[in-house]
């Protein structure tokens, strides 16, 4: 029995030291990838065998649900412009009754299945990663191999990887505290950005370590130096991911609980800007403090996600304009996780959960993209200017461009939304009275006309009858 406890010990430690180079020294080790290869192999497998055990595929009159996803993506969703939206042909002419039937057709799709939610919702993936949480098939039971990978993979990930990530996360916000406070001793000047900088690099790198986190990073020309760098937004850790690479300051919702503790640190050091969307002052001061930072080329890169939601990291949302309503440069950032290893989409009701799925998952991998700096044209408004941008990180991503809020996910329907279909609704029927009253006019032109020539056949024949 002795014999067995020295064995997990011995385990634990060599494991613990892995997680620990990996957190310092991965860059020049290359554990993470050799992880990541390791994993895909053990995926490559899994596919094999439930591929051999899969029943013979859906007839022809029955489609895949990777089929859909797929066309979906070759068919992108109509912009809330697009007469289709509004459940309207466009090929119709005049209204009738009988076209108030594509509302109510529009209608109850909404009801059934809307544009808005399933991009709220985890997605779905084309193979198995032997993860519980993502099999609603059994693949698990499909073969006693798969079986004894899927438990073996259940007991690494929850009796090794999470008791020792979960040491490396505590061990990382200490020293993420201490650095930060340290960094706050000194004055204002260019050692304290420059300690700044490199302390935070380190620590958030050192974090990332409790995750397994693996971003590859592309196109490092374009890393922002200053102004304001905007990126799509899935989970709280896209900064977590964007921070491994680059010094920024911050911009978002204050909150509480364990977020908070990262927030306080982050503020000795630099300045970082949190405010309470609920209250209409404190969002009012954000954009004057936007401005005053971006225009201060000795301060950091400040980063947004002009979404304000997070979404699950298929698609890109409505940017808020309030970060292109000022007159700097925007550094455009994509992120795209790879949900094989794990998603990182928080959906979860408490953060507590979402960090447990975060350090019961194989890994945090994930793509960033840098696109070039971007500036307002003259004339465009903010608006169309978050539209630009928002169209460059999408199709950077590979990801769908949908005009839609993502606060429709929680808040009710604007009116101005509810006015546009009004409005739309009431051209056709103004079209309607407008046909009308041409042909009216039409007729009444005709009849004039025709008493017109009536009269002139009469004067002609008084006065041939005069020369008679």
């Amino acid at each position: 029995m002795e014999l067995v406890w020295n064995a997990v010990w011995w385990v634990y430690a060599l494991v613990f030291i892995a997680l620990i180079l990996s957190a310092t020294v991965h860059h020049h080790l290359g554990l993470r990838r050799r992880y990541i290869n390791l994993l895909l192999k053990l995926f490559e497998f899994g596919q094999k065998r439930v591929e051999r055990k899969r029943p013979p595929r859906q007839s022809d009159g029955e489609t895949d649900e990777t089929d859909s996803v797929a066309e979906e993506t070759e068919n992108p969703l109509p912009s809330l412009d697009h007469p289709k939206a509004l459940g309207i042909q466009e090929d119709i002419k005049g209204f009738h009754l009988d076209h108030v039937l594509g509302y109510i057709t529009a209608g109850m799709a909404a009801i059934c299945e809307d544009n808005v939610t399933k991009y709220f919702e985890p997605e779905e993936l084309p193979t198995w990663n032997l993860l519980s949480r993502t099999n609603d098939r059994g693949y698990e039971f499909m073969s006693f191999r798969l079986t004894v990978c899927w438990l073996v993979g259940f007991l690494v990930r929850y009796l090794i990887l999470l008791p020792l990530r979960l040491v490396i996360l505590v061990l990382g916000i200490l020293l993420f505290w201490a650095c930060m406070i340290l960094v706050g001793v000194f004055p204002a000047g260019p050692f304290k950005r420059w300690l700044n900088k490199k302390l935070f690099v380190f620590c958030f790198d050192f974090v990332a370590g409790s995750l397994s986190l693996v971003a590859t990073f592309h196109n490092t020309e374009n890393v922002p130096q200053n102004g304001i760098a905007v990126a799509n937004h899935t989970s709280p850790i896209d900064s977590l991911v964007l921070a491994t690479h680059n010094c920024y300051d911050m911009v978002g919702q204050t909150h509480g609980g364990f977020l908070s503790i990262f927030m306080k640190a982050l503020s000795r050091a630099s300045m970082h800007i949190w405010f309470e969307r609920s209250d209409a002052k404190d969002r009012s001061k954000v954009i004057e403090k936007l401005r005053n930072h971006a225009h201060d080329s000795n301060l950091p890169p400040i980063l947004i996600y002009p979404e304000g939601v997070c979404v699950n990291n298929t698609s890109v949302m409505q940017f808020k304009k309030g970060a292109f309503e000022v007159d700097t440069v925007i550094y455009p950032i994509a992120i795209r996780f790879d949900a094989r290893f794990g998603d990182a989409f928080w959906w979860q009701d408490k953060f507590l959960h979402y960090v447990l799925c975060m350090m019961t998952s194989w890994a945090i991998v994930c793509n960033v993209w840098y696109l070039p700096p971007m500036r307002r044209r003259s004339g465009e408004s903010a608006i169309a200017f978050a539209n630009r941008v928002k169209a460059k990180i999408a199709h950077q991503g590979g990801m769908i461009d949908l005009a839609w809020d993502g606060f429709l996910k929680a808040h009710p329907v604007k009116d101005e939304w509810k006015k546009r279909q009004q409005e739309e609704f009431a051209k056709h029927l103004q079209v309607e009275e407008e046909e009308d009253a041409l042909r009216q006019q039409q007729q009444q032109q005709q009849q004039q006309e025709q008493q017109l020539q009536e009269h002139e056949q009469n004067v002609c024949d008084i006065l041939k009858k005069k020369e008679e």
